[in-house]
């Protein structure tokens, strides 16, 4: 198996969100994309936005009889070693725009353990898709995860009818070098990847930028830069306002609006044994924020337990997202954790804020002098137990107003003391990160965010 080292990563991706316009394909960095504006006659307007707010329907013209689009139809493949933070940004940002969204499994079982050991259920086998027509094959990367992709004869002939038939096609990480070039799909086409299997790609056709648009394929460079990839195909499929509103949806702004952290009185958090971090979850749950908090703190060598409040492991994430978590809350209250970490999603917290054992282990964990914190709308949940008194700390902007501590709106992510919270989704890598970082040392932070290949401060 080949390793994604985190210290081949030279270019990294601005986390902001770039005017979404005709750009050129050779650009570097993320504020520049390399998108490619679509005709006005290509595009179509989704029927509505799946996000955190309530849904509401998108109408492209003031007529009362409007004309009814079907849905626009995405494979995103999975398997075993499927980076697990790809597949679900690509598949959230997705279906937030409208598009009806199969995620597949290439091996014999629907669920697949990811790279990172986050467990996912796909919604159907690879073979139910063969004899179906998808306006776009999404591949996310990862190791050894590219590889069962490549080995899939099923997913190879679709993608090569997608390819034949000028309809879109993309991948991401090891995927366009380890995948698609095998399969013979990046013949005459630029083409990224992530930095440590770019010494794959033909030269000629090799560009060291984070989102590639070539014809019908778009290829992009790691976990860091999936929302500029995943964007750049709801660019493509539904047109630039959708894609700009959906990057306001998940918190995108420009550098320069947002700093990364703040962080009021200064406390060591350190312990003489691997952090272990609990992470509950509920239907309804954050998808991308849970998936990213594990996938970061697991690659940072954190033990990191994710704890179902439900009655079954089986959760559903708010965008439709099948996690299986490692164990049910009640076993999981019966270990001491240095952090319990609360992901967002409105109705994943309000299910949450339910679970009595989660309820004593927060008030445990206050009382022992222990870390806690929470993303999104789940600052909420603190604020409901008297956790945020006396405290600084952000949240979702929707729910900010609820909270009656001093909020810092500036910011993404607060530290005070033993509390962390952030504004959740997108925001929710520089969260992780910042754990890390009092963790185990800014070093080991940076080390992360280049095999993301995700833009991280050099002290």
């Amino acid at each position: 198996m080949e390793s994604l080292s985190p210290v081949l990563s030279p270019t990294a991706v601005k986390f902001s969100y770039p005017k979404l316009t005709s750009m050129a394909a050779s650009a570097a960095t993320l504020p520049s994309f390399s998108f490619t504006s679509m005709a006005s006659a290509q595009r179509r307007t989704p029927t509505s936005i799946h996000s955190a707010k309530p849904t509401k329907t998108l109408s492209a013209t003031a007529t009362t009889n409007p004309i009814s689009v079907p849905p626009k139809k995405v494979l995103v493949p999975i398997g075993y070693g499927t980076e697990e933070m790809e597949a679900v940004i690509i598949v959230d940002v997705l279906r937030r725009a409208g598009a009806d969204v199969t995620v597949a499994s290439v091996e014999p079982q629907l669920q697949i353990e990811a790279s990172c050991g986050t467990k996912l259920v796909a919604d159907t086998s690879i073979s139910s898709c063969s004899d179906q027509i998808f306006d776009l094959v999404a591949l996310p990367g990862g190791m050894p995860g590219s590889v069962r992709l490549r080995d899939c004869a099923a997913l190879q002939e679709i993608t090569r009818k997608q390819a034949e038939e000028s309809r879109l096609y993309g991948a991401i990480c090891a995927a366009p070098a380890v995948t698609l070039l095998p399969w013979g799909l990046l013949k005459r086409r630029q083409t990224t990847c992530h930095p440590a299997f770019m010494h794959k790609l033909p030269t000629f056709w090799a560009v060291k930028s984070n989102i590639q648009v070539s014809g019908g394929l778009t290829t992009s460079r790691g976990p860091g830069t999936s929302y500029g990839f995943a964007l750049c195909l709801v660019e493509q499929l539904f047109g630039e306002s959708i894609a700009k509103e959906i990057g306001e949806s998940l918190l995108i702004c420009p550098d320069d609006e947002k700093s990364k952290k703040e962080e009021f009185n200064d406390v060591e958090w350190s312990f003489d044994h691997i952090p272990r971090v609990l992470i509950p979850v509920a239907n309804g749950s954050q998808d991308i924020e849970v998936v990213t908090i594990v996938d970061i703190l697991r690659r940072a060598h954190v033990d990191v337990i994710v704890a179902s409040v439900e009655k079954s492991v089986r959760i559903l994430g708010s965008q439709g997202t099948k996690i299986i978590a490692d164990k049910l809350i009640g076993v999981a209250a019966e270990s001491t954790y240095d952090l319990i970490i609360l992901p967002g999603g409105n109705a994943g917290a309000e299910r949450l804020s339910k679970s009595r054992i989660l309820k004593n282990l927060l008030k445990e964990q206050e009382l022992a002098g222990r870390v806690y914190g929470a993303v999104c709308s789940s600052p909420a949940i603190l604020h409901k137990q008297g956790l945020l008194k006396g405290k600084k700390a952000t949240a979702h902007p929707s729910i900010v107003s609820k909270l009656t501590n001093e909020v810092i709106n500036g910011t993404k992510v607060v530290i005070d003391g033993k509390l962390i919270t952030s504004r959740g989704l997108s925001t929710v890598t520089d969260f992780a990160l910042a754990i890390v970082s009092k963790l185990h040392g800014h070093a080991r932070a940076r080390s992360v965010a280049e095999g993301l290949v995700y833009d991280y401060p050099r002290s």
